[in-house]
């Protein structure tokens, strides 16, 4: 028996950054014929460093004008090279460039236009071209409607009207910021912002600042503000209601349990759908209480408390709705039942290791799309998802995590790559990610510089000369 034809289909691709360019790449390997939208004017999403901040510096006004990435100036990867570049493209060091194992931002961006430089995807890619509806017709195929932005003098954009016969959303979630909610927050005196519309730490000099949060994201900027705040108090619902700890190597850093609330009040009555995250609440004379029984006058609150997951140009009929920031239903986080093939989502998961999931993702669209692999039938992805919020409840785990896999990263991957024919992530990969979590557990302010994996590394660059 001979292998099954494939089909080339017009497929349309919602964003250009890291997952939008790898599945483009993916999706014309396949065969497909490929558009893939980018609002901006440059390949990189998330990835590209904008100075600019948004107006609303808590990101809550649905009329601001937005900005896209959420990079620091001072931030630099959480990974190593060896461990986050795509499969068979080596982030590699480049002679003239930043030449460390976890880099700053700005090497990310130059690996990925290198990546859609030596792979010929900028002429898949339209410009400067929103994106702001996408609706499935009667016969299974999809509507996509765009339009120009950022023209200047062209008050009354052109509007295309475009038929695909699938959509893959690209679009990253790291825009709509997703707050801490604050008992008395009309009345507090200080001031407020999330850590998306955080860039430099000199806006923050001799003030006292609270951190909502202790994520990857709180820890880098927590001690980047160290260098100009007066003092720094990171407020983490995972630290222990003992006493407050100053933090190692700092004399004006402290980790604080959560805040406590004033006035106390019914966290039950918070569950409606996509409200912001409820912690609780500050004096409105800027004092902020903790449950460990600490006090102090604050100046500034910063939330580093995540991100919505935000589609409002789909209009499927709440078909793939987004619940307490569940994407759902969504088989293997990928594809809604009723909707798949036609319409897919990459890089949904998050405590992943990116690059190389959305590569593995979007190999498994292509082929299901190409009819090289079949998806299994609605009834039986519904009960597969059904059957995995089944185990997450039984678990305990809240619907926010949903989309969490860091405890089965590996499985995932390793499942996409036999769906779809294609290796396993390779073993060194995979224990130099556990060795870096490892470090980093142990020692937070230095494991991007110090490390014991040379012998991962040795065998990562074996591997890249075979690529």
């Amino acid at each position: 028996m001979g292998a099954p034809s494939r089909q080339s289909l017009a497929v349309a691709v919602i964003g250009a950054g890291p997952a939008g360019i790898v599945a483009g790449r993916e999706l014309r390997r396949e065969g497909h014929k490929v558009v893939v939208f980018e609002t901006g004017d440059q390949i990189g999403g998330t990835w590209i460093y904008n100075p600019d901040v948004e107006s609303d510096p808590l990101g809550l006004d649905p009329s601001r004008k937005k900005v896209h990435s959420s990079l620091y100036e001072s931030l630099r990867t959480n990974l190593p090279r060896e461990s986050m570049g795509f499969r068979d493209y080596p982030f590699v060091i480049r002679e003239g460039r930043d030449n460390r194992r976890f880099p700053g931002h700005r090497e990310v961006f130059h690996y990925l236009n290198d990546f859609a430089r030596d792979f010929e995807l900028r002429d898949l890619v339209r410009f400067k071209t929103e994106v702001f509806e996408v609706e499935r017709m009667k016969n299974g195929r999809w509507m996509v409607r765009s339009r120009k932005v950022g023209m200047d003098g062209d008050d009354d954009p052109v509007i295309m009207n475009e038929v695909y016969d699938g959509v893959v959303v690209c679009k990253g979630h790291y825009t709509e910021p997703r707050i801490a909610e604050i008992s008395g927050i009309d009345t507090w005196p200080g001031k407020q912002i999330h850590s998306h519309n955080y860039r430099v730490p000199e806006p923050f000099r001799d003030q006292v600042v609270v951190l909502i949060g202790s994520s990857a994201s709180s820890v880098d900027i927590s001690r980047d503000i160290s260098k100009a705040a007066k003092e720094v108090h990171i407020s983490s619902r995972s630290a222990p209601n003992g006493p407050t700890t100053r933090q190692p190597g700092y004399d004006n850093m402290w980790l604080h349990s959560a805040v406590k609330s004033f006035p106390p009040w019914d966290l039950k009555s918070s569950s409606s759908h996509n409200k912001p995250i409820k912690i609780e609440s500050a004096h409105e004379d800027g004092t902020v209480v903790f449950h460990d029984g600490s006090s102090v006058v604050v100046d500034i609150i910063l939330h580093c408390t995540g991100y919505q997951y935000h589609f409002p140009f789909l209009k499927i009929d709440d078909i793939v709705t987004v619940d307490d920031n569940r994407v759902g239903p969504l088989y293997k986080h990928i594809f809604p039942p009723l909707l798949g093939p036609g319409l897919s989502f990459i890089g949904i998961p998050w405590k992943a290791i990116p690059f190389p999931m959305f590569e593995l993702q979007s190999k498994w669209v292509a082929c299901v799309l190409s009819g090289r692999v079949a998806l299994p039938s609605q009834e039986e992805m519904m009960e597969d998802v059904k059957s995995f919020y089944r185990k997450l409840e039984a678990d305990g785990c809240p619907k926010r995590y949903t989309h969490d896999i860091w405890d089965n990263k590996f499985d995932y991957s390793d499942w996409l790559a036999a769906e779809c024919g294609y290796p396993p992530v390779e073993e060194w990969r995979k224990q130099m990610i556990l060795a870096t979590w490892k470090n980093y557990a142990s020692r937070p302010e230095n494991y991007r510089n110090e490390w014991e994996d040379h012998h991962l590394v040795l065998q990562a660059h074996k591997d890249f000369q075979q690529c």
